[in-house]
């Protein structure tokens, strides 16, 4: 859904009998960019030049794995694809691309053996280069949808704070806000140790919140995701809606931001239309929160 934006485009490696792979959300052209992380337990790549006070500005790519710390070499081979279009941040010495990973654990669910690797992120960025782009038609009514064992989210499960029992199967799924020529857009790998609000097991009595050490799937979790726009927005504005696109989060999964998920957002602006901050970031928030909630819309996914 992120393709709906005009200079955006993603592509995917999905390894289904192995429960995992990645997703690349490929920029035509350097976008401003910053995010947050809000779970206890991330794995991630870059994230410290998302600060609105660090020297780069903008970034090329955004890779979401699976594989746990292990995915992030999927950003590696992302990274060699943008070296060899000649893309990057521009240095006396050449150009050194930047691009910003998330991983998630799914190593429970498949084989803990198979990872994304650099080849994944270099074959899902050849994909993203020929892929769609401003996919939105003029006037469309916002939109949701489950996209399912694809990419990031093969291997992503949900309800594991209850056991192995309720536990079902969650993984990527997207939504599109509109207002006007105005857009945000979300894509999210759904892997949370909560309940998606909505389904069957959010429905159940509550149970009393294990500690993490005993709790089933306490290390097979954390939701990552990206929220785009095709505002003009600086860092700082990226950051506040990388902060709305959480607070979508929390109103899509109970309980939120758990000390075993290492929920991790990037936002994107690319810089063509006028908007408000406040705008944006509350357009994040009910993309975010549409996204996820698309989980619990197909009965059949589990």
């Amino acid at each position: 859904m992120i393709d709906a934006i005009e200079g955006l485009r993603v592509g995917h490696v999905t390894h289904s009998e192995a429960r995992t792979g990645c997703t690349v959300v490929l920029a035509d052209a350097p976008v401003t960019a910053s995010g947050e992380v809000r779970g206890s337990a991330p794995a991630s790549r870059e994230f410290a030049l998302l600060d609105p006070m660090a020297t780069v500005q903008s970034i090329d790519a955004v890779a979401l794995s699976g594989g746990s710390a292990f995915g992030l070499a999927v950003g590696d081979g992302v990274m060699q694809w943008l070296d060899d279009q000649g893309r990057g941040f521009p240095t006396p010495w050449g150009r050194v691309p930047i691009v910003v990973g998330m991983s998630l654990f799914d190593l429970p669910v498949g084989d803990p053996s198979a990872r994304p690797t650099a080849a994944d992120g270099y074959e899902a960025a050849t994909r993203a280069a020929v892929s769609p782009t401003g996919t939105l038609a003029p006037g469309a009514q916002a939109s949701a949808a489950l996209l399912g064992a694809v990419g990031a989210g093969t291997g992503a499960t949900v309800s594991k704070w209850r056991g192995a029992e309720v536990m079902r199967d969650a993984g990527l799924v997207g939504s599109v806000r509109a207002d006007g020529d105005l857009v945000v857009a979300a894509l999210v790998a759904v892997n949370a140790w909560g309940d998606v609000v909505g389904t069957p097991e959010a429905d159940l009595i509550d149970p009393q919140i294990p500690a993490a050490e005993a709790g089933f799937g306490h290390s097979g979790n954390t939701t990552i995701g990206v929220v785009a726009t095709n505002a003009v927005a600086s860092k700082t504005t990226c950051m506040h809606m990388a902060r709305g696109a959480h607070d979508g989060l929390a109103r899509a999964i109970s309980p939120p931001h758990a000390s075993v998920d290492g929920d991790a957002f990037v936002a994107l602006a690319t810089g063509a239309v006028p908007a408000a901050g406040d705008q944006l970031r509350w357009m994040a928030v009910q993309a975010v929160q549409q996204a996820i909630l698309a989980v619990g819309t197909d009965s059949a996914h589990r």
